[in-house]
């Protein structure tokens, strides 16, 4: 069923599925192309057009930035184990890979500010560090 706004229906038919915070954020992050940063989400833009599509996932990812930030590191971890619990491949391949590679960045949504990104990537770094195998 069709929500009234893009957003509405990203979050009805979508986000509301993810159980995690960090999941609905590292969902969105996937979205955005890599060499443009424009979102891309196929049947929402059939919907609701491209450009209100594009705005939906971006102000959605924003939102779910600020929220992840409005965490206390305790339950950023324990979200972070509820996530790793539902991925594959294994939940300690995925913590290396996030140690080896520096994927926290690509999680940042473009609209956040530099206070933001520091406090982000930092505490990232902090948590993979208590989760590593």
């Amino acid at each position: 069923m069709l929500a009234g706004s893009a957003s509405a229906d990203l979050f009805k038919n979508t986000l509301s599925r993810i159980p995690t915070l960090f999941g609905r954020l590292a969902y969105l992050a996937s979205l955005r192309d890599t060499n443009s940063g424009v979102y891309n989400h196929h049947g929402l833009a059939s919907l609701f057009g491209r450009e209100e599509s594009r705005r939906a996932l971006g102000q959605t990812h924003a939102q779910m930035f600020e929220q992840w930030l409005k965490l206390p590191l305790a339950n950023k971890r324990e979200d972070l184990v509820e996530y790793l619990a539902g991925v594959q491949p294994s939940p300690c391949e995925v913590v290396d890979y996030w140690t080896k590679s520096g994927i926290a960045r690509s999680y940042l949504p473009s609209s956040a500010r530099e206070a933001e990104k520091q406090l982000f990537t930092r505490e990232f770094a902090v948590l993979v560090q208590t989760l590593k195998c």
